[in-house]
């Protein structure tokens, strides 16, 4: 695989790229991927792999794929989406290119979150399907969405990743009131029924709303249903568990969509293979009994470690909505670039993401910026977020 050499970063062209070179170093803290290893559970589900691998091999696919959409509709508490048609796929980007496929068909315009990941941006760019930035303030407070979205969008549909990555951002609201807790949602909705916008959603990070803070949980998929909207959603559980990449994506849609996106899916693929499907079902299975302690407790823990170690360092914490395996840091001097920041980490043998992909259609508002994975060991990401606030206190000097 073609890389380029980490002195010259500049040159790479998306957040992946830097991604694959942060592969090579044994403090990467780049992609958002789970490098964690297995919990005492999980453990027990490695040492069950051949029986698996046999299990699977003995099972009709239909029901291996009824299994995997019961136990992973039923960890998010979505039993709505139980009753409703359900797409698989290998990963999310699949789904993506999907979708993208759909909307350059229809010849649609799509509003994008800005900021997220870039991967969404490009593969739509790919597409050639005209694009406009769908800020994330205007979606921060509840009663301003619809009448901020009818001032700003023109596009024929929104593209909302919720919650968002890298920030942390959820429309989802305080569990205190049940109303409160879906209203961004609905809200939301009523601007995409009134003026006729197909919704879609990126649910890639929704397992980090779950067991729940402060943040309540309700059935999206009902008020979905609900709502009469047309909308298109990709879930995946490769953000959630320590699979090496092994990992499933789910595509929904409103009835109305479902047999056209259905026709374009099957051109892509005939299935998701059977073992997989019954091996990330059991880490499913594993999160329901333990309430996702083991996908939390650690993330939780990594978190407090670099808030504790870059605390009044130049990197200044951004608590986020949502407490998603990432941590999103602001540069305290608004002189320093994050790229000139990341290259000087770099130097410690830390790879960290310069926040400027994630502003698709701005980057230098991702110059102030920098992203710090969080889904590693502990006991290699201490010294790691160490190592980063030796090198932001040289380079403050």
């Amino acid at each position: 695989m073609f890389s380029k050499n980490s002195s010259n970063s500049h040159e790479y062209l998306d957040i992946t790229q830097h991604e694959i070179e942060a592969l090579k170093f044994e403090y990467n803290l780049a992609d958002a991927h789970t490098h964690q290893s297995q919990s005492p559970t999980q453990e027990k589900i490695v040492e069950r792999l051949p029986d698996l691998w046999h299990e699977a091999e003995k099972t009709k696919q239909g029901d291996m794929e009824k299994r995997f959409i019961e136990a992973f509709f039923r960890s998010q508490r979505q039993n709505t989406a139980l009753t409703t048609p359900t797409m698989l796929v290998y990963a999310a980007s699949i789904g993506m290119v999907a979708i993208a496929n759909y909307l350059m068909k229809k010849k649609m315009s799509v509003a994008l979150l800005h900021p997220c990941f870039d991967n969404i941006h490009d593969i739509l760019k790919h597409m050639h399907i005209p694009l406009e930035p769908l800020e994330e303030n205007w979606l921060h407070d509840s009663e301003k969405i619809y009448d901020n979205l009818k001032k700003h969008v023109k596009a024929d549909a929104l593209f909302v990743i919720d919650p968002n990555n890298p920030t942390g951002f959820t429309l989802t609201g305080s569990a205190k009131d049940p109303e409160e807790t879906k209203r961004g949602f609905m809200e939301l909705f009523r601007y995409a029924k009134d003026h006729n916008k197909l919704l879609l959603f990126d649910f890639c990070f929704a397992s980090f709303l779950l067991p729940g803070t402060e943040l309540g949980i309700f059935e999206i998929y009902k008020e979905l249903e609900d709502s009469g909207v047309s909308y298109i959603t990709i879930e995946d559980t490769g953000k959630t568990w320590p699979l090496q990449d092994t990992k499933v994506a789910i595509i929904k849609t409103s009835k109305d969509l479902h047999d056209e996106i259905y026709n374009i899916h099957t051109s892509y693929l005939l299935n998701v293979s059977p073992f997989i499907l019954n091996l990330v079902s059991q880490y499913i299975e594993d999160s329901i009994k333990d309430s996702f302690a083991s996908v939390h407790d650690l993330l939780s823990r990594n978190r407090e470690t670099a808030k504790r170690e870059l605390k009044n360092s130049l990197l200044e914490f951004q608590e986020p909505k949502t407490n998603v395996s990432v941590a999103w840091f602001k540069i305290t001097d608004p002189n320093i670039k994050a790229t000139d920041l990341q290259k000087a980490i770099l130097t410690k043998g830390v790879y960290v993401l310069p926040g400027t992909y994630f502003f698709w259609n701005d980057q230098e508002q991702g110059q102030h910026y920098i992203r710090i994975a969080l889904a590693r060991n502990t006991n290699m990401f201490e010294p790691a977020i160490k190592l980063v606030r030796e090198a932001l206190d040289e380079y403050g000097k």
